[in-house]
């Protein structure tokens, strides 16, 4: 370990300071071991749940190396606690363990263009620190987890190109860091929640494709930041909101392939 601890003079302690100091040091010791052990295991739950890897991503995942240098894992400096893990496009199969929710200190978790298939599980929502989660290109065929609300750091969800179904959770529009949010080509169903519109950090709303219904929300005026907002080829109706024209924000929006009727400013059409 190459943790650095505060010079003292134990010359001047007294016995009780110094076992007190003893006591503190090793908790300390224990507690960093101890994590490092629950990254261990929570990653040889996941490569586990994982039927097929034809270039080989997980064949460092095991005791013969140091967590910390297996390959598609970055560890930070300090703790050396995972912090990411990225296996996009390594031709993957199988499913996502619910360990996940075990890497703590995970920032980055990145499946994307592989066959995960199942459930996304609800142990994200316990990911605290988690900035970005991209589960694109796969097969998860469930719902979005309602409790991805506890991943109150993250900046970017991507779920598309999966068969997720259900609705899109209104427990995303307590995400205040989130700029984001993908989730086009799925199969979702109900409306577009008008609580999003309570998600001011929002850059990036690509819901296109699914077989979302109701309307565009009024709400998505307060969206100051919204440069791109895609939602194509849904059965939304109820007309196009007239301050889309007025958001100066804007610099692409998509809308065909919906039951809305009425015009758009030209400035921010798009053919996608």
């Amino acid at each position: 370990m190459n943790s650095k601890h505060p010079m003292v003079n134990l010359s001047s302690f007294s016995p009780i300071h110094f076992l007190f100091y003893s006591l503190v040091i090793s908790l300390s010791s224990t507690i960093i071991c101890g994590g490092i052990e629950t990254d261990h295991e929570a990653l040889l739950k996941i490569k586990s749940l994982i039927t097929r890897d034809p270039y080989g991503a997980l064949t460092s995942w095991n005791d013969s190396l140091r967590l910390c240098d297996w390959s598609h894992v970055y560890c930070g400096k300090r703790h050396r606690r995972v912090t990411i893990i990225d296996l996009s496009s390594q031709g993957l199969e199988g499913s996502l363990s619910p360990h996940v929710g075990n890497l703590s200190f995970l920032r980055t978790l990145s499946l994307g263009n592989n066959s995960f298939q199942g459930a996304i599980p609800q142990e994200v929502g316990r990911l605290s620190r988690l900035c970005r989660l991209y589960l694109y290109q796969n097969k998860f065929n469930e719902v979005i987890p309602t409790n991805i609300s506890g991943c109150f750091n993250i900046e970017a969800i991507v779920l598309s190109n999966n068969e997720l179904v259900g609705s899109i959770p209104k427990e995303i529009s307590s995400l205040t860091k989130l700029s984001f949010l993908s989730l086009f080509h799925n199969k979702l169903t109900g409306g577009i929640p008008t609580i999003l519109g309570n998600v001011t950090s929002l850059e990036l709303f690509s819901v296109s494709d699914n077989e979302l219904v109701g309307s565009i929300p009024k709400e998505f005026s307060s969206l100051t930041k919204l440069t791109f907002l895609s939602l194509f080829n849904n059965k939304l109706t109820g007309g196009i909101p007239p301050y889309l024209g007025n958001m100066t924000s804007l610099e692409v929006f998509s809308l065909k392939g919906n039951p809305l009727g009425g015009t758009c400013d030209n400035r921010h059409k798009t053919g996608n």
